[in-house]
């Protein structure tokens, strides 16, 4: 089966485009990928979807490697918000 592996950042992303055996799990797709950024994962993903590395794949699924979070979403929101209140 085939699957992809894909790892982005704000400008840029890795991707792999891998064949692996049916019954393949997250944690052998991402093995097989090989992508070097093993510290940077905070948690995994099948086409945005919540997974976990025992989760099976299926052919054609994309795996996406998810990065820790640089900024509290509920600060982020503040700090776009507060942005906004003083360009106007």
């Amino acid at each position: 089966m085939r699957v992809q592996v894909v790892i982005a950042w704000p400008h840029r992303f890795e991707q792999r485009e891998l064949e692996l055996r049916e019954g393949a799990s997250v944690a052998d797709a991402v093995r097989a990928a090989a992508l070097g950024h093993e510290g940077e994962v905070a948690g995994y993903a099948v086409f945005g979807a919540a997974a976990r590395p025992e989760t099976p794949l299926r052919d054609g699924d994309r795996v996406e490697l998810l990065r820790p979070l640089l900024l509290d979403p509920k600060e982020a929101r503040r700090r776009r918000a507060g942005a906004q209140r003083g360009g106007r």
